[in-house]
Formats: structure tokens, C-alpha cells, sequence
């Protein structure tokens, strides 16, 4: 991903609002807008956004495992697989 490609200054974005809105559906690429020539924020379609979320949550899951996985708090399989097999067994039909 080339961010350089898609940076904008915020007098383009306030000129351009709608034309810009209508290409981030076709091109998944964030939009960085600088104000003052410094990037100051991303504008991404509403699709992609919800991907980077999902992804981040994903990673954060990773992480914790990774964790638990160092600090040593692990069950064999068959053990955990059996406590929910109990859970399902006792929980109420």
C-alpha cells in the first residue's frame, strides 16, 4: 500500500467531499488528509474499516494466547475439552 499516492490536503477534501467518498468504495486505500502539510487523519471506506477491526481484535486474541502460552497457564486438550463437554452436559436443554 502506497499511502503517498492518496494524501490530500483538507481544502481538497472539504472541495472533493462526495467525489472522494465515492472512490473509497472502489479503491480500498486509505486517504491520509494533512492540514498544514502535516497528516492529521485516514479517511477509509466504512467496508475496510470494520476488516481492520476484525483484524485487530484477532491479533489481540493472539496476543493474550501468546501470553498464557509464556506464563505458563495451559490445559492438555482433553482436558479442557472435557470440562465443556460437562458444561454442555450439565447446562439446561
Amino acid at each position: 500500500m502506497k499511502l503517498t499516492e492518496q494524501v490530500k490536503p483538507i481544502s481538497y477534501l472539504k472541495a472533493h467531499a462526495p467525489e472522494i467518498i465515492r472512490t473509497l468504495k472502489d479503491n480500498p486505500q486509505p486517504v491520509v488528509i494533512t492540514l498544514h502539510g502535516e497528516a492529521k487523519a485516514i479517511l477509509q471506506d466504512v467496508g475496510q474499516y470494520e476488516e481492520t477491526q476484525e483484524t485487530l481484535a484477532l491479533l489481540k486474541v493472539l496476543a493474550l494466547t501468546n501470553r498464557q502460552v509464556e506464563e505458563g497457564k495451559l490445559h492438555p486438550a482433553a482436558e479442557s475439552f472435557a470440562r465443556i463437554r460437562k458444561r454442555l452436559a450439565d447446562s439446561p436443554s
